[in-house]
């Protein structure tokens, strides 16, 4: 799940949450004091949003240094490359790799996308325990294409590779394709279109208000979906 914007929480969610991804643009103070009572805890390198929202000329190096001292500072274990190959190409990408694990001391999770080539995933996988796919959201990889993650997941299986799937919650496909983890803010969605999801057992479905009706307590209502997908991750860690 990824918290991004959507700050639900407060003091009263001092326990552990099964797992939580957050983007380092967003990362605040709120979020160094949280880490601590996330049960899986994923960082995010924010770069292409921070690059998106940027009016200036950015300086991947002074950026690099931020996100790698946010890094060491929390404690964080697993976070994610700057894989923003589209705009500085994928030779600068691994530079920037190598740099963001020396100032570390640990490795990265990289993120492999579509225009890097299969070869490249088999080594990217030959070379780390933990590794994603990217690309899902801006429609890299097309949903019809989809078919092909299980052999991906497979291969790397094979390798001894765990691979996460960015931004990828397609209830009906999680079962086929075997993930070792994904990440989305599908959970958001009730909450800017104005219906609640429910967790039935196996699945999350979606619970619209009577037609002419509105929620009215919209807080209530996100705590809730924040709520019923967070009991979807405890019965998918075991069940998916």
């Amino acid at each position: 799940m990824e918290w991004g914007q959507d700050k639900l929480y407060d003091d009263s969610y001092k326990k552990t949450l099964p797992y939580i991804l957050e983007s380092f643009y967003y990362a605040d103070g709120d979020t160094e004091r949280l880490i601590p009572y996330m049960g899986d805890f994923l960082l995010d390198s924010g770069a292409f949003t921070f690059m998106q929202n940027s009016k200036s000329h950015i300086n991947w190096n002074e950026y690099i240094e931020r996100y790698a001292d946010f890094i060491k500072r929390n404690k964080v274990e697993k976070f994610f490359e700057l894989d923003i190959d589209s705009v500085i190409g994928y030779k600068k990408v691994l530079e920037y790799r190598k740099t963001l694990e020396r100032l570390t001391g640990k490795q990265c999770i990289p993120v492999w996308h579509k225009s890097r080539g299969i070869e490249e995933y088999l080594k990217m996988c030959e070379m780390y325990e933990y590794a994603a796919i990217g690309g899902i959201v801006a429609k890299e990889i097309k949903p019809e294409q989809y078919s092909v993650f299980p052999r991906m997941i497979k291969e790397a299986k094979e390798r001894n590779c765990r691979i996460h799937g960015l931004g990828f919650t397609n209830l009906k496909l999680l079962p086929k394709c075997h993930f070792y983890s994904v990440d989305s803010t599908s959970w958001t969605t009730g909450n800017r279109f104005g219906y609640l999801y429910k967790f039935d057992g196996k699945t999350i479905i979606q619970v619209k208000p009577p037609k002419g009706h509105r929620i009215a307590k919209p807080k209530e209502a996100a705590l809730n979906n924040f709520n019923e997908w967070v009991k979807f991750q405890e019965w998918a860690d075991t069940h998916l």
